[in-house]
């Protein structure tokens, strides 16, 4: 179900972006909209503070914050992070008009929301939801 950042989606047969390696953490990434549907059940029952990551392999602006995000999961070690490209999962992400567009979960509830980059508000925004 997860992927470690750094799997090439390519390899599944999907186009898609490629999140850099990160040794120290595994990113989840959502392959298809029953994938990410599970990510929702698991963050439900689970209630592990996560943040999803909504972006596009076409976004540059997304392309630009996913390094920071990856590393950032590193000084979150709380957080779970997942990584949703909308074209991959668009049934369950019909909801994003902005990428990228992450979501802050606590006890299995949606929580916060951030529209856009910025390495420092993401922070910020990791630090208040961890």
């Amino acid at each position: 179900m997860a992927e470690q950042g750094g799997n090439s989606n390519e390899e599944n047969g999907k186009i898609g972006i490629n999140l850099p390696k990160n040794p120290q953490r595994t990113i989840i990434t959502a392959t298809s909209d029953d994938n990410l549907k599970e990510i929702f059940h698991q963050i439900r029952t689970s209630k592990t503070p996560a943040v999803i990551n909504y972006g596009a392999s076409w976004c540059h602006v997304c392309s630009q914050i996913l390094p920071a995000f990856c590393q950032l999961s590193n000084k979150f070690p709380k957080l779970s992070f997942v990584y949703a490209d909308i074209d991959e999962c668009p049934e369950t992400t019909q909801h994003i008009r902005y990428t990228p567009t992450f979501h802050f979960y606590r006890d299995g509830e949606r929580v916060d929301e951030m529209f856009g980059a910025g390495e420092d508000r993401l922070h910020d925004r990791l630090w208040l939801h961890s």
